[in-house]
């Protein structure tokens, strides 16, 4: 009787595997080439993780990406989301929340939610899709503590930051002032630009090695990290993580101000600038992907009238006071701007 033949290693499904089994194969590559940092006393393998908090304070935040909601296994230009995008997306979105409030990122936990189907190496791809994101994007203080497995329809990966603020207050969205200098560290409409090529029936292989460079950072965004800090001691105001759009946050920083954000169109014509690649596939007006694209996790902060900007963040516009019986509004030119961008449940 012919022996039945088992699925090769890049096929090998996770139901092919116990608990124990996959998470055999995930722990060694979360290692980041010792136990843990300094931050996290207890890493993966009891039933919690343990944490320093010196500082006496926590920073902490949540992120979740699902498929076919945030990512796409094979998207329409038949580029094919790998575990390691996922994982580095995992790690870069949830750093740069942290990077937001001026902290340090120092402990990730993650829970993965798997179909039975879902390939071994696809999961182990996403293990060192992680680890690469946490070291290349430069987060040398931060290690894997822990996390979660389970069973599901779709892929889910969901990851909680802790970080620490070193002593130092944290920079709210808040902040604001009129007179403050409006500035971006990072870039905008980069990811945008990305998905729209992911998106279209342009194929994979007939793009440019600049064009592709825009779906790299819509599947591995590249947030600034060592910008949070730095703006935190040269003496930003207020700061948040550019993910949902620029209008769209700017609006959630100015209604937590209660000012009003005026954008320099001349500024924002040279961040249209950078993608002319994308344009001149798409003939898109790549204004919409400047000012509603989200993804690139850049930095929005605002900083007093006067002070040198820390290196990497370029001024894009101003804050002000706002007239009577005014609301908080983004402007460009001193004209409300129609504040568009992404959202869970509207779009």
């Amino acid at each position: 009787m012919p022996q039945k033949s088992s699925p090769s290693p890049e096929l090998l499904p996770v139901s092919a595997l116990s608990e124990a089994g996959l998470l055999a194969r995930i722990f060694p590559r979360l290692a980041l080439g010792k136990p843990h940092t300094d931050a996290t006393l207890l890493g993966p393998g009891d039933d919690a993780a343990i944490i320093a908090a010196p500082d006496g304070r926590t920073v902490i935040s949540i992120d979740t990406q699902i498929q076919d909601q945030d990512f796409r296994l094979v998207w329409p230009n038949g580029y094919r989301t790998t575990g390691f995008d996922v994982g580095w997306k995992a790690a870069a979105q949830n750093l740069s929340d942290i990077n937001a409030m001026g902290a340090t990122p120092t402990s990730l936990v993650v829970s993965l939610t798997l179909p039975p189907e879902t390939p071994v190496s696809w999961v182990e791809a996403l293990a060192d899709g992680l680890v690469a994101g946490i070291k290349e994007l430069g987060a040398t203080r931060c290690s894997v503590a822990g996390g979660d497995l389970g069973r599901g329809s779709e892929i889910g990966v969901t990851v909680a930051v802790l970080g620490s603020l070193d002593g130092g207050a944290p920079v709210l969205r808040s902040g604001a002032r009129p007179g403050d200098v409006l500035a971006i560290a990072g870039t905008v409409g980069h990811a945008a630009a990305g998905l729209a090529l992911l998106e279209s029936d342009n194929a994979l292989q007939g793009l440019t090695p600049e064009q592709r460079l825009f779906l790299e950072r819509q599947c591995r965004p590249q947030p600034p990290l060592s910008a949070g800090p730095a703006a935190r001691l040269a003496g930003a105001t207020a700061m948040l993580d550019i993910s949902d759009g620029l209008l769209r946050d700017g609006l959630r920083m100015a209604t937590a101000s209660g000012v009003a954000l005026d954008l320099d169109p001349a500024r924002l014509a040279v961040l249209a600038e950078g993608l002319a690649p994308a344009v001149e596939l798409l003939g898109t007006d790549p204004s919409g992907w400047v000012l509603g694209g989200g993804e690139d996790h850049g930095l929005l902060a605002t900083f007093p009238a006067g002070i040198q900007l820390p290196a990497g963040f370029t001024a894009i516009g101003s804050i002000e006071a706002l007239g009577i019986e005014e609301s908080p509004v983004v402007r460009i030119a001193g004209r409300a701007a129609d504040t568009g961008g992404w959202d869970h449940f509207a779009d």
